[in-house]
C-alpha cells in the first residue's frame, strides 16, 4: 500500500534505475474526470472528495538489468511523466501513467514493447545548487521538437519537517506499484526504493501543457510542490494484476 515505507522488498529485480533531481507537482481534480481516462479495473483514489494528478520531471540515470553494466546511451537522460493515483479492485493501490516522455528513441522502443505510453521529447535538466531547471519539448513519435512545451524552474528548500510529511504527501509520493495494460491484460510492477528525501520547493514556469496533452482540462488551483534529490530504485517482475499476492 502507498505510504512512506515500501510495502515490499523487490528480491528479484529485473531493472535498476536511479531517479535524480525529481520534482513532484500535484493538482486536485474531479474524480470522474480522471476516472474516464482509466481502464475499468482501476478506480481513482480520493482525498476529501478530490483526486490528484501529478507531473514528475526528473533525471533518469544508471538504467541497467541485473549483473549488467548500464546500457549504452541510457546512462542519464531526462524524463517527465503524468500520473494518476489508483486502486485496483483487489484493494492494492499504485500509479497509472497517463503519459510519459523521454528523449531516447531506444528507450521509447523498449518501453513500447511493454505498452508503456512513452513518446519522445527534446529535453534537458540543469542543476545549479538548489536551482533545478527543466525543459521539455512537445511530444512527437518521430522527431524532437525544440519548443517550450513544459518549462519549470524549481528552487529547492530545506527537508520537510515531520509535521509537513502529511498522510496525503506520503501517499502521493510513496507508491510501490505501477500498473500498465498490455494485450488486453492489466499488469502490476512492484517498485522498491529508499524513503523519499522530500524537500520543500517553489516553482515557476509553464507547467500545465502535459495535463492537457493527456486529456485533462487545465487545473483551476495552484499546485503542490515537493522535491527529492535522488533514490535508487529496483523494479520487479510484472505480473497480471489479478494474480494473487
Amino acid at each position: 500500500m502507498s505510504g512512506r515505507i515500501p510495502d515490499q522488498f523487490v528480491r528479484y529485480p529485473v531493472n535498476f534505475q536511479t531517479w535524480k533531481y525529481l520534482t513532484f507537482l500535484h493538482w486536485p481534480y474531479d474524480p470522474a474526470t480522471v476516472q474516464a481516462l482509466l481502464p475499468e479495473e482501476l478506480t481513482v483514489q480520493q482525498w476529501d472528495g478530490v483526486t490528484w494528478v501529478g507531473i514528475t520531471p526528473f533525471r533518469m540515470a544508471n538504467v541497467r538489468a541485473p549483473f549488467h553494466l548500464p546500457i549504452p546511451g541510457w546512462g542519464a537522460f531526462p524524463e517527465l511523466n503524468v500520473r494518476a493515483y489508483v486502486r485496483h479492485k483487489d484493494g492494492r493501490d499504485g500509479i497509472w501513467f497517463l503519459g510519459m516522455v523521454v528523449p531516447r528513441l531506444s528507450f521509447v522502443a523498449a518501453a513500447g514493447s511493454l505498452s508503456l505510453p512513452y513518446q519522445r521529447s527534446h529535453s534537458a535538466v540543469s542543476v545549479v545548487g538548489s536551482r533545478w531547471d527543466y525543459r521539455f519539448g512537445a511530444p512527437d513519435r518521430l522527431r524532437l521538437r525544440q519548443d517550450s512545451w513544459f518549462r519549470a524552474t524549481v528552487q529547492v528548500g530545506p527537508p520537510l519537517d515531520e509535521g509537513d510529511r502529511t498522510p496525503l504527501v506520503e501517499s502521493l509520493t510513496g507508491r510501490w506499484s505501477a500498473f500498465h495494460q498490455r494485450a488486453g491484460i492489466l499488469w502490476r510492477t512492484p517498485v522498491y526504493h529508499e524513503l523519499w528525501p522530500l524537500h520543500s520547493a517553489t516553482v515557476t514556469g509553464d507547467l500545465t501543457a502535459p495535463l492537457r496533452w493527456v486529456g485533462l482540462p487545465s487545473p483551476t488551483e495552484d499546485q503542490l510542490v515537493h522535491a527529492a534529490p535522488a533514490v535508487h530504485t529496483r523494479l520487479g517482475i510484472s505480473r497480471p494484476a489479478d494474480a494473487t499476492h
